[in-house]
């Protein structure tokens, strides 16, 4: 029999977030769901059920996270998944993106990403489980045109998600990093998409191309956002969870031509690579 579990997750009022909650809720688990205004809202979407506590939580503020945390071993007494889910895209040229977006891309979607994971890990190291789900992209696994300030902020926590698996190991918590494609989710509405407003003629055929792809395919792609949300109810019964989950055979085709690329280059420049290091190699 499936032990009962307590979610946290954050971003929940749309999207990914919103779909994790109703399945989690669905599975007869308990869910504390954060969003950054109006949480009563939230609650009447989803018929304020018992097992559900939505509480307000902007996750670049650390005090918040710290109090959202709080909140919920008051209320459920321990927390045993946490789905850091909140984050914005940025559509840009790496040139063509401003000092305030980068920063403010970053804020949310790494600092914020840190400021809930502190909060929450000591409870989960004092119970010595847990599972920390961190929602990436496929822009963490490999660079896209348009993509590469948010793809940063995803590469950053596919460093975090490797290094907090190995870290957390040995206390009986697993971390895994989830990689989706493209879902079809209000990702690419100007509600979770900034665009930025410097924008530089050069990169018309590049950069423009994808401006104009990513208004043509808005709500037409590929991924199904209740399939992942069902998808990560597995990943959390599962005995030996990954470290790694793309989600969509667009993730998966990206993924593969990167690592087959990177085998070309490392074979056709491996006598350079290995052959940087001292002829004596202290051991």
């Amino acid at each position: 029999m499936t032990k009962q579990k307590v979610w946290f997750v954050t971003g929940a009022s749309r999207g990914f977030g919103l779909e994790i909650v109703k399945e989690a809720l669905g599975s007869g688990d308990k869910v504390v769901a954060t969003v950054r205004t109006s949480p009563e809202l939230l609650a009447d979407k989803l018929g304020n059920p018992e097992n559900l506590s939505v509480v307000v939580l902007d996750v670049t503020n650390e005090q918040q996270a710290y109090e959202a945390a709080e909140l919920a071993i008051k209320r459920f007494g321990r927390i045993d998944v946490l789905v850091n889910n909140a984050g914005f895209g940025l559509l840009s040229a790496v040139e063509e993106a401003t000092s305030e977006e980068v920063k403010g891309n970053f804020e949310v979607n790494v600092f914020g990403l840190l400021n809930v994971t502190r909060a929450v890990l000591p409870y989960m190291r004092k119970e010595r489980s847990g599972h920390v789900i961190n929602i990436s992209s496929v822009g963490g696994l490999t660079g896209i045109v348009g993509w590469g300030v948010y793809g940063s902020t995803k590469f950053a926590v596919e460093g975090l998600t490797e290094a907090m698996a190995k870290e957390l190991a040995p206390l009986g918590i697993h971390a895994t990093v989830v990689e989706p494609g493209f879902f079809r989710t209000e990702f690419l509405d100007g509600t979770s998409l900034t665009r930025t407003s410097h924008v530089i003629d050069d990169y018309a055929e590049t950069v423009g191309e994808m401006r104009s792809f990513a208004t043509k395919v808005n709500k037409k792609q590929p991924g199904d956002p209740v399939k992942l949300a069902k998808a990560l109810i597995l990943l959390t019964n599962a005995e030996k969870p990954p470290v790694h989950l793309p989600m969509g055979k667009d993730a998966l085709t990206f993924f593969k031509e990167k690592r087959d690329l990177f085998e070309k280059e490392i074979e056709a420049w491996f006598d350079v690579i290995t052959g940087t290091d001292h002829e004596v190699v202290v051991s």
